[in-house]
């Protein structure tokens, strides 16, 4: 998954637990235009499996989920309001 959209909005929820982190990210999502693109730091573990997840259930479209050197995860998720 790559994507050539710049990133609008950038959060880094780095030490955030499970749910908190996709409560974050979803009122992140609800304040943000559709089209524009939100780019979200998660640590390993459960926040990279669910926050995706329940993104797409929302209806979002997830750009690009990747690895970082760190060893976090970087997604890229596009608004769909």
């Amino acid at each position: 998954m790559e994507s050539d959209k710049k990133t609008d909005i950038f959060l880094d929820l780095s030490g955030v637990q499970c749910p908190m982190n996709f409560v974050k990210t979803k009122l992140q999502l609800e304040e943000m235009e559709s089209g524009q693109v939100l780019e979200v730091i998660l640590d390993d573990g459960s926040p990279v499996k669910n926050v995706p997840r329940s993104v797409k259930a929302e209806g979002h479209k997830i750009l690009v989920l990747e690895e970082t050197p760190e060893g976090q995860h970087r997604l890229v998720i596009e608004n769909v309001a």
